[in-house]
């Protein structure tokens, strides 16, 4: 199965893992990608703490656990690539728009990443 087609399916939480040029590593929820293609992913990023660490480090982690009876997910190995800050780029990538979606409009990004690797949740 394609990421894309994974990703457009599956229902669950994800993790974003991101470290700063020092190696100090922070966690965050975040949604499911956007898959671009089956080596590129990206996700709509706020100026905050992940944001300003994959800019400063271009290495992340993501971390996906289904909404489903014991552990079934993926893993991705992610490097950024680019960004692009153009609000109409960004909305037409939004799935949905919740409550919150004008605050801060300004301040978001769309952070593309290549997919290094791609593993299971559980096992090689």
């Amino acid at each position: 199965m394609s990421l894309s087609e994974y990703f457009d399916n599956a229902e669950g939480t994800g993790v974003l893992a991101t470290a700063d040029s020092t190696g100090n590593v922070d966690v965050a929820i975040y949604a499911r990608p956007h898959v671009i293609d089956e080596d590129t992913v990206a996700f709509i990023m706020n100026e905050r703490l992940s944001y300003q660490n994959v800019t400063a480090n271009p290495k992340a982690a993501y971390l996906f656990k289904e909404d489903a009876p014991g552990y079934k997910g993926k893993r991705l190995y992610l490097t950024m690539t680019k960004e692009e800050s153009d609000k109409e780029v960004i909305d037409q990538v939004r799935r949905r728009c919740s409550v919150k979606c004008d605050e801060g409009e300004a301040n978001k990004h769309l952070v593309y990443f290549n997919v290094e690797k791609t593993r299971e949740l559980i096992g090689g």
